[in-house]
């Protein structure tokens, strides 16, 4: 009995409930199969079938990261104008047609073009499906359906790199022209699947709504999404930082960077749900976003550890700081999502999350070559400093999320409304 209650606990944690939260679920699947897809497969096919250099693929991507730094508020904005549901269908509309156009790409003027707007596009659709999930839940059930729905992406990623991997084995022109176009279908998919969600009322906005700009007057919901934003780093620490210290400060086989990539997706789709309970208040949200920064630093004092160990305990060293990351990542996540449900006022929350998301945007400039350099270029003492940089971090954004709290929003006039979906 006492196994049968364990399965039936795993099934819940992994298959989400009947209902608008499993339509969420589904609908991230799907389209996380064409962004895992390209993710995947991008680097080849915009050197091998658009016939660019690496310096010029990593100019465009910079620019693009760029834009969408500079785009995230005012672009958050839209969908408190035109309402979440609206701006994200046009907005994966938008994508699929951008796809379908890179097989016409002639030079790097036209990449740099479509990578651009698919950069614009991405930081209104981002918001836009946040705002929606938010909006169409009670506050109680948000958390967990972002966790339902993280789970699902990486099931939906894992995917796409399946079929990225049979790509890259027929490595063809016509093989990666038709892989762009399958990602265009799949996005329109995703857009019929979005509108056939159910349509929610329009938020009543302010008689005189703040600009789109506002929102970064506000100086404690701005140390709360710096605070965040930094705190997202363990991302960067997993796919870029560790697997370069692996290589060179290490004696383990380079294939275990790719198990370990394995065990990230594979415990994210298993526990993302369980561990995200208690962050559906600010106040919980604010303890996860501490313990996730916490485990980052404890992270950062276990893994430089393999560089003076050797054989089997490399290995076993390199899975017990890959299993604090990601516990640290699941904690994080959560708490992550809890200040995003909580924290933006209902009548302005496009512009809100997209400023949530501006402290990622932050942690994206300045951690890959940060942390790196930290790390890596040190030759090992440089994860003392990061650990406590991520100690600092973990002690400032509780009482920095008690700040936001006490202190009114921007702009804000409307209470959280009954958002009941119109059938």
């Amino acid at each position: 009995m006492g196994t049968r209650e364990t399965i039936r606990t795993a099934v819940r944690d992994v298959v989400p409930p009947a209902g608008l939260t499993r339509a969420l679920a589904v609908q991230a699947m799907v389209y996380a199969v064409g962004s895992g897809l390209f993710h995947a497969g991008s680097a080849v096919f915009f050197t091998r079938a658009l016939g660019l250099s690496a310096a010029q693929v990593g100019l465009g991507l910079s620019v693009a990261a760029g834009v969408s730094l500079l785009g995230t508020v005012p672009l958050g904005g839209l969908t408190d104008r035109y309402g979440p549901q609206r701006v994200w269908v046009v907005g994966l509309v938008l994508n699929a047609a951008l796809f379908a156009t890179y097989p016409f790409v002639g030079g790097f003027a036209g990449f740099l073009a479509v990578v651009v707007a698919l950069a614009a596009v991405d930081a209104a659709v981002g918001v836009a499906r946040q705002v929606y999930s938010i909006n169409a839940l009670p506050p109680a059930e948000r958390v967990t359906a972002m966790a339902y729905q993280r789970s699902s992406l990486n099931v939906g990623f894992g995917l796409g790199a399946v079929i990225s991997g049979l790509v890259l084995a027929v490595d063809t022109i016509t093989a990666y022209r038709g892989m762009v176009w399958f990602i265009s279908t799949v996005f329109l998919v995703t857009a019929l699947f979005v509108r056939r969600l159910p349509r929610l009322p329009q938020v009543a906005r302010p008689a005189e709504p703040m600009s789109r700009l506002a929102v970064l007057r506000d100086r404690p919901f701005m140390a709360v999404s710096v605070l965040s934003g930094l705190l997202t780093a363990h991302g960067v620490l997993y796919l870029t930082v560790m697997p370069l210290w692996i290589l060179t400060h290490t004696d383990a086989p380079k294939t275990m960077i790719a198990g370990l990539v394995l065990l990230n997706t594979i415990l994210i789709v298993l526990l993302q749900v369980r561990v995200s309970r208690g962050a559906d208040t600010a106040a919980g949200a604010a303890r996860a976003s501490r313990r996730g920064g916490l485990l980052i630093a404890l992270f950062c004092l276990v893994l430089p550890i393999s560089g003076v160990t050797r054989g089997l305990l490399t290995v076993v060293v390199l899975v017990a700081a890959a299993m604090l990351l990601i516990l640290a990542e699941l904690i994080e996540s959560a708490g992550s999502w809890g200040l995003t449900a909580t924290l933006p006022p209902a009548d302005q929350r496009g512009a809100y999350v997209g400023a949530l998301g501006l402290g990622v945007q932050v942690q994206y400039l300045i951690a890959p070559a940060g942390l790196t350099a930290l790390g890596v270029t040190t030759g090992g003492w440089g994860w003392l400093p990061t650990a406590a940089i991520f100690v600092l971090v973990a002690a400032a954004i509780v009482p920095a999320v008690a700040w936001a709290q006490r202190t009114p929003r921007l702009g804000a006039e409307a209470a959280e409304p009954a958002m009941t979906p119109v059938p």
